[in-house]
């Protein structure tokens, strides 16, 4: 049985880095957890996390100045914030990709 992906554009988040180089992304909460997450980066300025099998967020117009931190990391912290409450946080493994990234 093939599951289908509900890919959803997030309207507001942020990418922030502290000083030793971590990335942190705030998003809003989603209903159900995350399972096995993955954080595709298209090195330009679209981004897409699997959240589960059944979930994934749809990032754009990612700031120029996050490519390059975004690029030079292997994993991401992603929060998902619900209201001004996290809802929940986890790690994600990140992969660069050449192309970039369409829904």
């Amino acid at each position: 049985m093939v599951n289908d992906v509900i890919a959803e554009k997030e309207k507001e988040f942020n990418i922030l880095q502290n000083g030793a180089g971590d990335i942190m992304i705030l998003i809003n909460a989603r209903p159900g957890g995350a399972e096995n997450p993955r954080f595709v980066f298209d090195g330009n300025n679209s981004a897409l996390l699997y959240r589960s099998r059944e979930s994934a967020v749809i990032l754009e117009n990612i700031d120029p100045e996050a490519k390059t931190p975004l690029q030079s990391v292997d994993e991401v912290l992603v929060v998902e914030l619900d209201g001004e409450e996290v809802a929940r946080e986890y790690t994600a493994p990140l992969r660069v990709v050449k192309k970039a990234i369409s829904i």
